[in-house]
C-alpha cells in the first residue's frame, strides 16, 4: 500500500456539499451507492477528522503517524477548506513527506487560489484529475485558470477515471495532457505535472523505467 485517503464520500463536507453539483454535471457513481444506503436506512455516521475545537482527532494523527513511518503519501479526501488545511499542517508537523490534496477544484471543495497556494508552500501537491472538468463538475477554462495561478511546479495530474460511462482508464492522462498542451501549458510543464511529480509521490527514482525504458 502507497497511499492513504482521508475519508472522500464518508466525511460530513461531502454529504453536506452534494446540493451544489452544476446543472447537467454527471453525478459520481458513488452518489447512487450513498442514496441507496441513505434509502435503506443503514448510512453509516460521517467520519469526523477534526474536534469541536478545530484540531485534528487523535485517531487521525495516529494514522497520519503510520503514515509517516512507512514513507507513505496522504490524500485528502473530500474535507473542507479548514479540514485539509488542518489535516495537511498535522501531517507536516507528524512527518509525513507525500501530501496530496485530492482534486481541490471539485464541487465540495472549491480551494480558493490563496489556500492552494499556502498549501503548496507546506509541500502538498494539488491533484488535477480529469474527470473533475470531462463530468462538469467544473468548466475546463477554470482548470486552466488555478493551474496557472497556483503553479504548473505543485499540481499532480491524475484521471480519476475507472467508470463505465467514461473514457478507459488507461486513456485518462494522455487525454488531459492534450487538453494542456492545448491551452498554452509547453510540454516541459505537462512532463513536470504528469510525471515528475508522480516520481515524487511514488518516490521512485529519476531514471525509474518500464519495461526497460525509461520514462
Amino acid at each position: 500500500a502507497r497511499v492513504v485517503w482521508v475519508p472522500p464520500v464518508a466525511c460530513a463536507n461531502q454529504r453536506d456539499s452534494r446540493a451544489q453539483a452544476p446543472e447537467g454535471a454527471t453525478p459520481p457513481m458513488w452518489a447512487q451507492v450513498q442514496d441507496d444506503l441513505a434509502a435503506q436506512g443503514i448510512m453509516a455516521p460521517a467520519i469526523a477528522v477534526l474536534d469541536a475545537a478545530g484540531q485534528v482527532v487523535p485517531a487521525l494523527r495516529e494514522v497520519l503517524t503510520l503514515i509517516a513511518e512507512y514513507d507513505m503519501v496522504v490524500a485528502t479526501g473530500h474535507l473542507s477548506s479548514p479540514e485539509i488545511t488542518a489535516v495537511v499542517a498535522a501531517a507536516g508537523e507528524l512527518g509525513v513527506k507525500r501530501i496530496v490534496v485530492t482534486h481541490p477544484e471539485f464541487t465540495s471543495q472549491q480551494l480558493p487560489v490563496d489556500v492552494q497556494r499556502s498549501l503548496a508552500e507546506g509541500g502538498a501537491l494539488m491533484e488535477r484529475c480529469l474527470t473533475t472538468p470531462h463530468s462538469g463538475q467544473i468548466h475546463w477554462e477554470l482548470l486552466y485558470e488555478k493551474l496557472r495561478a497556483v503553479g504548473p511546479e505543485h499540481p499532480l495530474l491524475s484521471s480519476d477515471l475507472g467508470q463505465p460511462f467514461n473514457p478507459p482508464l488507461e486513456d485518462g492522462l494522455a487525454l488531459l495532457a492534450d487538453r494542456l498542451l492545448q491551452n498554452g501549458f509547453s510540454e516541459d510543464e505537462v512532463h513536470l505535472m504528469a510525471v515528475e511529480n508522480s516520481r515524487r509521490v511514488a518516490a521512485a527514482p529519476a531514471d525509474a523505467t518500464v519495461s526497460g525504458v525509461t520514462k
